[in-house]
C-alpha cells in the first residue's frame, strides 16, 4: 500500500506545472470610434503615438503597434496626443496606464500592485470634439487635499468638489501631491469624490502618499500607482504639454525620511521625451516639493540644475508645486541654476485642505482651515492660450466673494490719534511687483506698501485660540507666519467722527483690476 502511494506521488510530481505565460511587451494604440474602449472591426491603429514605462519610450508603427521591453513592476502609459481623448475606466479615471506585475510584488500594508496575467496592453483613443472656449485650454489645479479620515474626505467633498460639479468648464484636473495624509486606504473614496467632477484627472504623488513600509524608494509608490496611475507621465493638448514628476526621494530608516529630487529613470524619460515636445506651446512641469525649497527636505540642487538644463531651450515653461500649505510665486534665475532668456516662473499652489482642515467650523460644519500666510483654502485655475500664454487664478473654497483679496482693518480708532494703524490687503495671488492701492471716502488713490509680516486676521484667530478656555475646533488655526503677498496702508485719523469707507484695488496681471472694501469708525475720546 505504501509503495503504491509513493508511486502515485511520483506520478503527480511528473505532471508538468503550467506557469504563467511569458509577459507581453507589445500592444496597440487604436482609434476608438464608438467609444467603448475595445478595438472593434474597422477601428484602425494610430501611428506615431508615444508609449512609455517611465524610462523607455516607443512610437507606434503604421498599424498602431508598439513594443516596450517588459520590466516587471513598472507602469506602462500612453502619452495622450493633442487632438485625442483617452477612454474612461469604470472608476472614472482616464484609461491611459496599466501596471505590469508578472510576479508577486513585495507585501505592503495597503496592497501595492496586485499580481496579474501578463497579457498585452492596448490603448484606446478617440478624436476630440470641438470644445467651448475655442483656443483656450482650462485646467483645475489642486494641491494637498491631504485627507486623514473619512471626515476629511467629507470636508473635501463639500468644501472643494461639490460646488464645482457641473459648473467648472475645465478640460483637465491635476492634483500636486499629498492626496491623502498617510492613510492610503482612503484612495478609493478620495478618487470617487474627485471623479464627480467628470473630467480627466491626473495625480502626482506627495510625501504623504508613500507606502511607508516599503524597503526602498523604488517600492514606495506601489499603492499610489495601483490606485492613481504612473508617478511619471506626460499628457499633450493643442496649447499645452503637461509632465508630472514624483520628486519625493524616500529614505526608509533615515532622518529625514525623504527629500526632494529626481531619479535617474526620470532623467532618462525626460532626455528621451523632451526633444519630441513642441516648443510653440506651454510646457508645464508639475511636482510636489517646490523646486525652490532648500534645507534637509528641500529639492536637491544638482537635480534642479540638471532639470533646468533640459528645459533651457523651451521658451514657454511653467513650474507647478505644492507641499508648503502656503501660496507664492517664485522666479528662478542663475542663483537657482536657471539660465534661460527669461526668469522661470514657479507657482507654489495653495492647499485644498488649507491648514490640514483646522480652525473653527462654520454653520455647515466645515473648518475655516486658513493657511499660515492668510490664504484661504481652495483651488487654482490655469488657462492656456495658443502660443504659450497663460493665466492663473486662486479661488477660495465656497467663497461668495471671489475677488482674491482679504482685507483687515481696525473697527474703531480715536479721532486725532497718531496714524499708526493701517488697513491690510492680503492679495492671494500677489507678486513682488503687484500694484495695490487704497483710498478713503472716495479720495485720491494711494499706493499701499508691501510688507512681509503675518496676516493680522490670522493673528486674531491665534489670539482667540490662546485665550479660549476650551478648544474652539478639532485643531487650532495654524500659527501665523510672514506672508509674501500682504500690503499695508495707513488709515487717517484727522477725518470727521463716524464711519469711513476704505476701497482697495489690485492690478492683477492675469485678472485685471479687482476691488474690495471695508470700513472703520473714528470716535472722539475724552482725556
Amino acid at each position: 500500500m505504501r509503495a503504491s502511494l509513493t508511486a502515485l506521488l511520483l506520478a503527480c510530481l511528473a505532471v508538468p506545472v503550467h506557469a504563467l505565460p511569458p509577459p507581453c511587451s507589445s500592444g496597440q494604440v487604436f482609434e476608438d470610434r464608438n467609444g467603448n474602449g475595445v478595438r472593434d472591426p474597422g477601428e484602425p491603429g494610430i501611428p506615431g503615438i508615444k508609449v512609455s514605462d517611465g524610462v523607455q519610450i516607443a512610437v507606434t508603427d503604421a498599424r498602431g503597434e508598439y513594443n516596450v521591453s517588459y520590466e516587471d513592476g513598472r507602469t506602462l502609459f500612453v502619452i495622450k496626443p493633442a487632438g485625442y481623448d483617452v477612454s474612461v475606466r469604470p472608476d472614472g479615471m482616464p484609461a491611459f496606464w496599466r501596471n505590469r506585475q508578472h510576479h508577486a510584488g513585495p507585501p505592503l500594508k495597503y496592497g501595492g500592485i496586485p499580481q496579474r496575467q501578463p497579457d498585452c496592453t492596448h490603448f484606446a483613443l478617440r478624436k476630440q470634439q470641438a470644445k467651448a472656449g475655442g483656443d483656450t485650454f482650462d485646467a483645475l489645479l489642486l494641491a494637498d487635499s491631504q485627507t486623514a479620515s473619512v471626515q476629511d474626505v467629507d470636508y473635501y467633498w463639500r468644501d472643494i468638489v461639490q460646488p464645482l460639479v457641473g459648473k467648472h468648464g475645465a478640460s483637465l484636473g491635476l492634483t500636486l501631491g499629498d492626496i491623502v495624509n498617510d492613510d492610503l486606504a482612503l484612495y478609493p473614496e478620495l478618487l470617487r469624490t474627485t471623479m464627480s467632477l467628470q473630467v480627466p484627472w491626473l495625480f502626482i504623488p506627495g510625501n504623504h502618499d508613500l507606502d511607508f513600509d516599503a524597503v526602498s524608494d523604488e517600492e514606495s509608490l506601489r499603492t499610489f500607482r495601483h490606485r492613481l496611475g504612473p508617478d511619471t507621465f506626460a499628457w499633450e493638448e493643442e496649447a499645452v504639454t503637461f509632465i508630472g514628476l514624483d520628486d519625493i526621494i524616500y529614505q526608509p530608516g533615515k532622518s529625514p525620511s525623504y527629500f526632494g529630487g529626481l531619479r535617474e529613470d526620470q532623467f532618462a524619460f525626460l532626455q528621451a521625451y523632451l526633444p519630441t515636445v513642441s516648443k510653440d506651446r506651454l510646457l508645464v512641469i508639475g511636482a510636489h516639493i517646490p523646486f525652490f525649497e532648500e534645507g534637509a527636505r528641500g529639492f536637491r540642487a544638482a537635480d534642479r540644475e540638471r532639470l533646468f538644463a533640459l528645459l533651457k531651450e523651451f521658451p514657454h515653461v511653467l513650474l507647478l508645486s505644492g507641499h508648503t500649505h502656503t501660496q507664492r510665486h517664485w522666479y528662478h534665475d542663475a542663483a537657482s541654476g536657471w539660465h534661460g532668456t527669461q526668469p522661470l516662473h514657479e507657482y507654489n499652489v495653495g492647499a485644498a485642505c488649507g491648514a490640514y482642515w483646522s480652525g473653527i467650523k462654520d454653520a455647515q460644519g466645515i473648518p475655516a482651515s486658513t493657511m499660515a500666510d492668510g490664504t484661504p483654502n481652495g483651488y487654482a485655475r490655469l488657462r492656456v492660450q495658443a502660443g504659450g500664454d497663460y493665466a492663473l487664478s486662486w479661488h477660495p473654497a465656497r467663497a461668495a466673494d471671489d475677488r482674491g483679496i482679504g482685507l483687515h482693518a481696525p473697527k474703531v480708532l480715536r479721532k486725532g490719534a497718531y496714524p499708526a494703524w493701517g488697513v491690510y490687503a492680503n492679495v492671494y495671488m500677489g507678486e513682488v511687483d503687484t500694484q495695490v492701492e487704497y483710498r478713503v471716502d472716495g479720495g485720491e488713490w494711494k499706493a499701499m506698501k508691501r510688507v512681509e509680516q503675518p496676516d493680522p486676521s490670522l493673528l486674531v484667530e491665534n489670539m482667540r485660540d490662546d485665550l479660549a478656555d476650551a478648544l474652539r475646533g478639532y485643531d487650532r488655526s495654524p500659527e501665523a507666519e510672514p506672508s509674501h503677498h500682504l500690503w499695508r496702508g495707513a488709515l487717517p485719523t484727522d477725518l470727521s467722527e463716524g464711519e469711513h469707507r476704505v476701497d482697495v484695488r489690485v492690478f492683477d496681471r492675469w485678472r485685471g483690476e479687482t476691488t474690495a472694501h471695508t470700513t472703520y469708525r473714528l470716535q472722539t475720546a475724552a482725556p
